[in-house]
């Protein structure tokens, strides 16, 4: 990761990871993509690899990232999905030209075009969003118990009960808090 700049918060399901670009949505906002480089760092993380990015195609990749979230945060919660949000991820679905490949392994990777362009990466991940908002995948989509984060996540645990995006910030910050709050309620719990 390129100093400077926050860690990426990688997950297994990449458009719910793409919208984790930016966290603590409802605190201390952490935007993990500021710089058009440092999305193409973010899309190589995910074999996704583009030549170069400008500053409107990150413009265009935060509006898909936004309206990604506005409709994984609506069907979290079984509302109607946003229409203008639906609209983007459609059109940024369309625009691309990547394709789907087996590997010798057997799992499923994207090739990009030869020119590698952003709206080719961008395609990939709004067609990964329509496969999890759409209920193509196994899973729930839910949103993050951390009051400051609330960030859409995709759950594939058996019991689809999952609390928090990711255990190693969120979980652990969540159960840190609590720990603190009981020891100051039970000062003698310490000794």
């Amino acid at each position: 990761m390129r100093a400077g700049f926050p860690d990426f918060r990688l997950g297994s399901v990449l458009a719910t990871s793409f919208t984790g670009t930016l966290s603590e949505r409802h605190g201390d906002a952490v935007e993990r993509i500021p710089t058009p480089q440092r999305l193409v760092d973010w899309l190589a993380v995910y074999g996704l690899a583009v030549d170069s990015c400008t500053t409107a195609q990150l413009d265009l990749a935060r509006e898909l990232r936004e309206s990604i979230h506005a409709a994984a945060t609506a069907a979290a919660i079984q509302d109607a999905l946003p229409a203008p949000a639906v609209h983007v991820i459609n059109s940024r679905s369309a625009q691309g030209r990547a394709a789907a490949i087996l590997t010798p392994e057997g799992k499923r990777q994207w090739q990009l075009s030869s020119a590698s362009r952003v709206e080719d990466a961008l395609s990939v991940i709004a067609a990964d969003a329509i496969s999890i908002i759409s209920g193509e995948r196994d899973g729930k989509l839910a949103l993050c118990a951390s009051p400051t984060c609330q960030g859409a996540f995709f759950d594939t645990s058996q019991s689809r009960t999952r609390k928090w995006c990711d255990m190693n910030t969120c979980g652990n910050r969540q159960k840190k808090a609590r720990f603190n709050a009981n020891q100051r309620k039970n000062p003698r719990s310490a000794e």
